[in-house]
């Protein structure tokens, strides 16, 4: 029988977080993003955009780990995901 073991570099993977930007007035409510995002970042909002749709929120923000799945999935590209940078705080960085 084999046991699970802990991966050798397993505490030296940094997984990726995102931020996504959307441009709230190009959004045409399809939720496509907030349907397929793998980690429930989105969630559309109540308030109404220039055009009349509800457009999507961040909701969780740290939970985003930049797949850009939104951005591609997005017909009116309406959002985008950049990298979020670490904060380093006194030559420590902060998690």
């Amino acid at each position: 029988m084999k046991l699970w073991r802990k991966p050798f570099d397993a505490d030296t993977i940094k997984i990726p977080r995102g931020e996504i930007h959307i441009i709230k007035d190009r959004c045409k409510g399809c939720s496509f993003c907030v349907e397929y995002c793998p980690k429930d970042v989105l969630e559309m909002s109540e308030e109404f955009n220039a055009k009349g749709y509800h457009p999507p929120f961040v909701a969780k923000p740290d939970d985003c780990v930049e797949c850009h799945l939104c951005e591609m999935l997005c017909p009116e590209f309406a959002l985008f995901v950049t990298l979020k940078e670490e904060e380093v705080t006194a030559g420590k960085e902060k998690k």
